[in-house]
Protein backbone atom coordinates (compact mmCIF):
# COMPACT_ATOMS: atom_id res chain seq x y z
CA UNK A 1 0.00 0.00 0.00
CA UNK A 2 1.07 3.74 -0.55
CA UNK A 3 -0.30 7.24 0.16
CA UNK A 4 -0.74 8.61 -3.25
CA UNK A 5 -0.60 12.26 -3.67
CA UNK A 6 -4.42 14.34 -3.79
CA UNK A 7 -4.95 16.07 -6.88
CA UNK A 8 -6.44 19.59 -6.01
CA UNK A 9 -9.05 22.23 -6.87
CA UNK A 10 -7.48 23.37 -10.49
CA UNK A 11 -6.94 20.01 -11.65
CA UNK A 12 -8.63 18.64 -15.01
CA UNK A 13 -9.28 15.48 -13.51
CA UNK A 14 -11.42 16.36 -10.59
CA UNK A 15 -13.93 18.28 -13.44
CA UNK A 16 -14.37 14.41 -15.39
CA UNK A 17 -16.73 11.59 -14.95
CA UNK A 18 -15.52 8.52 -13.76
CA UNK A 19 -15.87 5.18 -15.73
CA UNK A 20 -17.21 2.45 -14.14
CA UNK A 21 -16.30 -0.38 -12.39
CA UNK A 22 -16.42 -3.71 -14.58
CA UNK A 23 -14.12 -5.99 -12.93
CA UNK A 24 -12.08 -6.22 -9.75
CA UNK A 25 -8.13 -7.14 -10.47
CA UNK A 26 -4.60 -6.66 -8.63
CA UNK A 27 -4.50 -2.84 -9.67
CA UNK A 28 -7.83 -2.40 -8.53
CA UNK A 29 -7.61 -3.58 -5.14
CA UNK A 30 -3.83 -1.82 -5.25
CA UNK A 31 -5.90 1.28 -6.04
CA UNK A 32 -8.33 0.70 -3.08
CA UNK A 33 -6.20 -0.07 -0.55
CA UNK A 34 -3.78 2.74 -1.60
CA UNK A 35 -7.00 4.82 -1.52
CA UNK A 36 -7.73 3.84 2.18
CA UNK A 37 -4.31 4.73 3.25
CA UNK A 38 -4.20 8.12 1.69
CA UNK A 39 -7.55 8.92 3.67
CA UNK A 40 -6.41 7.91 6.96
CA UNK A 41 -3.43 9.62 6.40
CA UNK A 42 -4.95 13.01 5.17
CA UNK A 43 -7.46 12.84 8.03
CA UNK A 44 -10.40 12.35 5.80
CA UNK A 45 -13.76 10.77 6.22
CA UNK A 46 -14.02 9.41 2.60
CA UNK A 47 -12.02 9.96 -1.02
CA UNK A 48 -13.39 9.39 -4.43
CA UNK A 49 -10.26 7.44 -7.15
CA UNK A 50 -10.29 11.28 -9.09
CA UNK A 51 -9.01 12.69 -6.12
CA UNK A 52 -5.92 9.99 -6.52
CA UNK A 53 -6.01 10.93 -10.28
CA UNK A 54 -7.93 7.91 -11.58
CA UNK A 55 -10.95 7.96 -12.96
CA UNK A 56 -13.00 4.83 -11.81
CA UNK A 57 -16.22 4.67 -9.87
CA UNK A 58 -14.45 4.18 -6.40
CA UNK A 59 -14.74 5.82 -3.09
CA UNK A 60 -13.94 4.71 0.23
CA UNK A 61 -15.85 6.36 3.71
CA UNK A 62 -14.87 5.99 6.83
CA UNK A 63 -17.38 8.46 9.62
CA UNK A 64 -16.68 6.54 12.62
CA UNK A 65 -15.32 8.23 15.43
CA UNK A 66 -14.16 5.55 18.31
CA UNK A 67 -10.40 3.84 16.78
CA UNK A 68 -11.56 0.87 18.02
CA UNK A 69 -14.71 1.19 15.77
CA UNK A 70 -14.32 0.33 12.22
CA UNK A 71 -16.39 2.17 9.99
CA UNK A 72 -14.95 1.56 6.49
CA UNK A 73 -16.65 1.24 3.53
CA UNK A 74 -15.89 0.71 -0.08
CA UNK A 75 -18.16 1.39 -2.41
CA UNK A 76 -17.69 0.04 -5.97
CA UNK A 77 -20.03 2.42 -8.78
CA UNK A 78 -21.77 3.52 -6.07
CA UNK A 79 -25.47 5.09 -6.91
CA UNK A 80 -27.91 6.69 -4.68
CA UNK A 81 -31.38 5.81 -5.01
CA UNK A 82 -33.05 7.62 -2.54
CA UNK A 83 -32.85 11.00 -0.70
CA UNK A 84 -34.95 12.18 2.61
CA UNK A 85 -34.71 15.25 4.29
CA UNK A 86 -31.98 17.71 4.63
CA UNK A 87 -29.32 19.15 6.24
CA UNK A 88 -27.07 22.30 6.22
CA UNK A 89 -23.59 22.13 7.99
CA UNK A 90 -20.22 22.96 7.07
CA UNK A 91 -18.29 20.85 4.44
CA UNK A 92 -14.61 21.09 3.56
CA UNK A 93 -12.64 18.62 0.78
CA UNK A 94 -8.91 16.62 0.63
CA UNK A 95 -9.03 18.45 -2.69
CA UNK A 96 -10.13 21.66 -1.47
CA UNK A 97 -7.36 22.54 1.50
CA UNK A 98 -7.71 24.99 3.63
CA UNK A 99 -11.31 26.02 3.04
CA UNK A 100 -14.47 25.17 4.24
CA UNK A 101 -18.16 25.95 3.68
CA UNK A 102 -21.94 25.50 3.97
CA UNK A 103 -23.61 23.10 1.99
CA UNK A 104 -27.20 21.33 2.24
CA UNK A 105 -27.60 17.44 1.51
CA UNK A 106 -29.70 15.08 2.00
CA UNK A 107 -30.32 13.96 5.51
CA UNK A 108 -30.69 10.34 4.67
CA UNK A 109 -29.63 8.41 1.71
CA UNK A 110 -30.05 5.15 0.16
CA UNK A 111 -27.68 3.89 -1.85
CA UNK A 112 -26.66 1.12 -4.14
CA UNK A 113 -22.91 -0.30 -5.20
CA UNK A 114 -20.66 -3.08 -5.47
CA UNK A 115 -18.74 -4.32 -2.58
CA UNK A 116 -14.73 -5.33 -3.17
CA UNK A 117 -16.25 -8.88 -4.12
CA UNK A 118 -18.44 -7.41 -6.85
CA UNK A 119 -21.60 -8.17 -4.77
CA UNK A 120 -24.57 -5.44 -4.99
CA UNK A 121 -24.90 -3.63 -1.80
CA UNK A 122 -27.29 -1.39 -0.02
CA UNK A 123 -26.62 1.45 2.21
CA UNK A 124 -28.70 3.20 4.26
CA UNK A 125 -26.95 6.09 5.13
CA UNK A 126 -28.28 9.38 7.58
CA UNK A 127 -26.14 12.91 9.15
CA UNK A 128 -22.63 12.65 8.43
CA UNK A 129 -22.63 9.52 6.73
CA UNK A 130 -25.08 10.35 4.17
CA UNK A 131 -23.41 13.70 3.54
CA UNK A 132 -19.87 11.70 3.03
CA UNK A 133 -21.78 9.52 0.76
CA UNK A 134 -23.07 12.45 -1.44
CA UNK A 135 -19.85 14.46 -1.43
CA UNK A 136 -17.43 11.55 -3.12
CA UNK A 137 -20.48 10.20 -5.44
CA UNK A 138 -20.39 13.80 -6.57
CA UNK A 139 -16.72 13.61 -7.03
CA UNK A 140 -17.40 10.50 -9.37
CA UNK A 141 -19.39 13.07 -11.78
CA UNK A 142 -16.87 15.55 -11.58
CA UNK A 143 -18.26 17.75 -9.61
CA UNK A 144 -16.77 19.78 -6.58
CA UNK A 145 -18.46 20.92 -3.21
CA UNK A 146 -17.28 24.37 -3.41
CA UNK A 147 -20.32 24.72 -6.39
CA UNK A 148 -23.01 23.88 -3.71
CA UNK A 149 -21.18 26.52 -1.09
CA UNK A 150 -23.95 28.83 0.58
CA UNK A 151 -22.55 31.76 0.78
CA UNK A 152 -18.86 32.71 0.88
CA UNK A 153 -15.92 29.59 1.16
CA UNK A 154 -14.14 30.70 3.99
CA UNK A 155 -10.56 29.78 4.99
CA UNK A 156 -9.89 27.75 7.93
CA UNK A 157 -6.02 27.75 9.71
CA UNK A 158 -6.16 24.27 10.14
CA UNK A 159 -8.49 21.77 7.45
CA UNK A 160 -7.95 19.26 10.09
CA UNK A 161 -9.50 20.64 13.14
CA UNK A 162 -13.05 18.98 13.10
CA UNK A 163 -14.31 21.56 15.47
CA UNK A 164 -13.41 24.33 13.75
CA UNK A 165 -14.38 23.15 10.00
CA UNK A 166 -16.35 20.80 10.24
CA UNK A 167 -15.51 17.35 7.98
CA UNK A 168 -12.68 17.28 5.92
CA UNK A 169 -14.82 14.91 3.23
Amino acid sequence: MAVRNIREIGDEILNKRSKEVTKINDRTNELIDDMIETMYEANGVGLAAPQVGVLKRIVVIDTSTDEEEDGLIVLINPQITETEGEQTGSEGCLSVPGKTGMVTRPEKVRATYLDRDMKEQTLEAEGLLARAVCHECDHLEGKLYVDLVEGELMDVPNPHQEEETGDEI
